[in-house]
């Protein structure tokens, strides 16, 4: 799998190297915005352009997807989450299947090998139906991944999603599947003094439906251990991804003041995007 970054980085002939060559082009042709400053800029973002190109930071647990997949749907672009992918071949079964089992039930990182495989078939998929942009979410993790991402692709913004370890950890907890929809909730009832001059963050429970109370399941990655685990790993491997997109201009720290409700409207608010456009996109 040591040929797939290979060719990744240098091949034209790449399929992952070809998608971004398309998505740079198409994007250069349409896109006049400025680039960005500093980690405290406001980002303009004509909302006539979807074909946005942005990533999204954050420990596990702080809600990458929940914000990246409504923002996917605002934008018109796809929300790629690598953590989806890998359920999603846990899922299937081969010797990839098992490999991939014990990495996540020990909370380690996926290796870039597997990683940039998974997302080159993912990308191969969308192109096909037509996608243009996307909002990557679990990727990328370590530095490595990021420079091989800056080798083939502009990257417009990264969002960086924050909230303090113990709450994280109370959400990761907390957090269950419906085993027959397959919708994501959350039973943990979060309040939490601030400390050092920071806020209170307090975050009301995502409970399900009637007809799916019977039918929840805990994530098997879901424990004080492996949670505990997959934050040190994060906090060691991941976190310097931030500094790397911070010295290029393209980080914009987002502390989380709350639950959805609370960060949903001020998430839009720091990405100067209207929240009226994206109730009418989810009335459509």
């Amino acid at each position: 799998m040591a040929a797939v970054i290979r060719a990744f980085r240098s091949s034209s002939s790449s399929t992952l190297t070809n998608y971004f060559i398309r998505m740079s082009l198409s994007t250069a042709a349409s896109s006049s915005a400025a680039p960005l400053k500093s980690e405290s800029f406001s980002p303009f973002i004509d909302n006539k352009d979807k074909n946005v190109q942005w990533v999204f930071l954050g420990c596990p647990g702080v809600g990458k997807g929940t914000f990246a997949s409504r923002l996917s749907a605002q934008l018109g672009v796809p929300h790629i989450a690598t953590g989806d992918l890998v359920r999603e071949e846990l899922s299937a079964s081969g010797p990839l299947s098992k490999q991939l089992t014990e990495i996540v039930n020990q909370g380690k990182l996926v290796s870039d090998e597997i990683i940039i495989s998974l997302l080159s078939k993912r990308l191969e998929t969308g192109e096909a139906k037509g996608e243009s942009g996307f909002i990557l979410d679990g990727f990328p993790r370590t530095v490595r991944q990021a420079e091989i991402l800056d080798d083939v692709t502009d990257i417009d913004l990264v969002v960086n999603l924050k909230l303090p370890e113990k709450v994280l950890v109370e959400k990761c907890l907390g957090r269950r599947i419906c085993s027959q929809c397959g919708k994501n909730f959350n039973v943990a009832n979060i309040n939490v003094k601030g400390e050092n001059g920071n806020p209170d963050i307090s975050m009301d429970p995502l409970l399900p439906p009637p007809q799916c109370v019977s039918k929840l399941i805990t994530r098997s990655d879901d424990t004080e251990a492996i949670v505990s685990e997959r934050l040190r790993v994060y906090y060691e491997k991941s976190q310097p991804v931030e500094d790397f997109y911070r010295s290029q201009g393209k980080l914009m720290e987002f502390n989380l003041p709350g639950g959805l409700q609370e960060s949903w409207p001020k998430l839009l608010e720091a990405l100067n995007l209207d929240e009226n456009e994206d109730k009418q996109s989810a009335a459509v």
